[in-house]
Formats: C-alpha cells, structure tokens, sequence
C-alpha cells in the first residue's frame, strides 16, 4: 500500500507535467501529503472520502484513489526529494515509544519578529508553556542575512534586554519556564561568523548556520570542519542546507564532521521544518554511529509550526539516538552548563 511520502512524489511529477492551476493543485496537494495526520490509505480503507485532506479535491482524489488501485512501479524519488518522512508516519514512530514525546524540554530552534519571523518573542513563550516546555531558544538570524531582517550586535543587545525582563516576569509569577538567549548566527563559506565573538559570548547558545554557496557540488568537507571548529558555535544548525525539490544539499564526509563534532563535544542539529528535515535520516544514524550530540529544533517562525518537533523528534527516535545526547532532553541548567563548558575548552 502506497504510503503519504510515495503520494506525495506522485503528486510532484503531476505537477511537473501539468500547467496553469492545475499544476498549482498538484504542488499544494504535494505539500500538504508531508503533514496530513493519517495515511490515506488508512483513511481510504476506513470507508472516508480523501477529501478530508488538506489540498484534496474531487479531481485529486479520485487521481490517489487510481495508485492505490494500482501503485505505479518506479516510485523512488531523485535525491532532491528523497528522504523526506511525513507527520503520518512520523507519528507512527512516537507511538511506538510514547514516553520521547515526554522527554522533550525545549526547542531549540525558532524565529521571532526581530528577524523573519511572525510573532513575539512573548508569544512564542506562551505557546510553548502550553506545550508543556520549561524553555525555548530564540534563534533569530544575524546581520549577515539581510533578507531575514538579521539582528546586528546592538539590535541582538536589545533583544538580549526584552528576553531577561520576560524571564523575570516569569520568575515573579512562579512559572517553571525559562527564554533562553541564543542566536542563528550565519556562517561565511569559510566557517567563520558574521558577528563579534564577545557578542556571541552573552548568548546561552549559538546555533552556526550555512546561508550561502549552497548549491555548489564539490566535496564541502573543510567548510562544515571550520563551521564546527567555530569557538562561538556549540551547534550546527540545519547542516545539509537541503530543501524539498530546491536543493539536495551540500556533501562532505559527514563521518569526519560529526566525528569533529563529537570530539568537540558540539551538537549537529534535526531541523524540522518539513521542508527541510535537515539532517536526512541516513546522515542522522550516522551521527549516532559517531556519537556526536544531537540537537532538535522546529524552525518555527510561527508558534503553529511548533508540531514540526513531531519530524524531528521521530527522525532521532527511529534512528535510536541516545537519551542522553540529545540537548532537548536535558533540563535547562545543564544545556547551559553543557554550552558553557563548550565554550571553555575552546576559549570561545
């Protein structure tokens, strides 16, 4: 039986013969498949209409009715689209181990209105402590991602500001949550920041990121080394850079960079975003065989894509991770600490 993800390539290649608002059609039926809640052949087989899906008319619907009949042969996807899961499935794997979902603390990736996000840094905090968190990491870009709004020292100093007077609110209430100051802090081909490294130092914790030359196909290898090797970073955030059916991503002997990672005692990240699942599945069962530590973030820019932690989160458990290495797991004193002591063995 087709699953979400072989619906979700039939739908592409649709949308890649069809024109006009057909073509539209396909790609928002391809997209919405990564986050229906259920299978479709589930949903099918319970006697319900497919018309219940997000992006699922009529005319779609009776298309995904024709390959469950008659699941085409040839459904591996190209490596641009390949290994992408869907929330289907995704929970399919936390059901099985149903105390992970508890275990999270914290997300530790997000975007407020001081960059590109949508909403406060508040706001964010509200929804989180509706989820049961004790912490959220605002990671809002750095000045050299201009298009993302990203925060120069002053603006980061401010913001830095806005975050201690809301964890003081939280303490004055009694409420056990805690705004962690943290930045994506991009990082040139070369590895190094775009920001002052005693900036960086204030922070509870830097995330280093990739925004640039990532469509280049040569062995990347010395550039993720520098990135890790970066005595501001602690962690690498969303380390592919890959993009669904945009970007396959930059190579590199991962073995070596998270074998870097590890022995630095940093953290390579699982970005959530559906559109990203960054690191691939394949990458993340290496990092475990590496044993570098392992960090999950939504991306969120809206408190709404919090539920990316579901992708995350399985991603980390069906490639049977360690508890302990997983930085969401911790409470919040010992990601501090562990930061920290990052920090020091490098002098950053």
């Amino acid at each position: 039986m087709l699953d979400n993800a072989a619906i979700a390539e039939l739908l592409v290649r649709e949308a890649d013969s069809a024109e006009g608002h057909r073509q539209l059609a396909f790609k928002r039926a391809c997209r919405a498949a990564f986050l229906w809640p259920e299978e479709a052949s589930d949903i099918r087989e319970a006697g319900r209409s497919l018309t219940e899906l997000a992006g699922i008319g009529p005319s779609i619907a009776k298309r995904i009715h024709g390959w469950l009949d008659a699941p085409p042969a040839d459904i591996e996807p190209p490596p641009i689209r390949s290994e992408f899961t869907t929330v289907a499935k995704g929970r399919k794997i936390l059901a099985k181990h149903p105390t992970w979902r508890a275990k999270v603390k914290g997300d530790l990736q997000m975007h407020t209105e001081w960059s590109d996000g949508a909403t406060t840094i508040a706001e964010m905090a509200s929804a989180a402590i509706d989820r049961g968190y004790q912490y959220i990491g605002i990671t809002d870009h750095t000045k050299g991602l201009k298009i993302a709004s990203g925060l120069d020292e002053a603006r980061l100093a401010e913001q830095g500001r806005e975050i201690e007077q809301l964890n003081r609110g939280f303490k004055g209430e009694g409420v056990d949550f805690v705004v962690l100051r943290s930045s994506e802090m991009n990082l040139s081909p070369d590895g190094s920041g775009d920001m002052d490294s005693a900036a960086m130092g204030e922070l509870d914790l830097v995330l280093g990121c990739f925004h640039s030359a990532l469509r280049r196909t040569e062995d990347q290898t010395d550039r993720y080394i520098a990135g890790v090797r970066n005595p501001a970073v602690q962690i690498l955030g969303h380390p592919q850079t890959r993009m669904y059916n945009r970007r396959e991503g930059l190579r590199a002997d991962w073995s070596r960079v998270f074998a870097e990672a590890a022995r630095l005692d940093k953290a390579v990240e699982i970005d959530g975003d559906p559109n990203r699942q960054d690191l691939r599945f394949s990458l993340v069962k290496l990092a475990r065989k590496e044993g570098v530590r392992i960090s999950l973030g939504t991306d969120a820019h809206h408190p709404d894509e919090f539920a990316n932690m579901e992708l995350s989160l399985a991603a980390a458990c069906e490639a049977k991770i360690p508890l302990e290495r997983i930085l969401n797991f911790m409470p919040v004193g010992e990601s501090i600490a562990w930061a920290q002591s990052v920090r020091e063995r490098q002098g950053g």
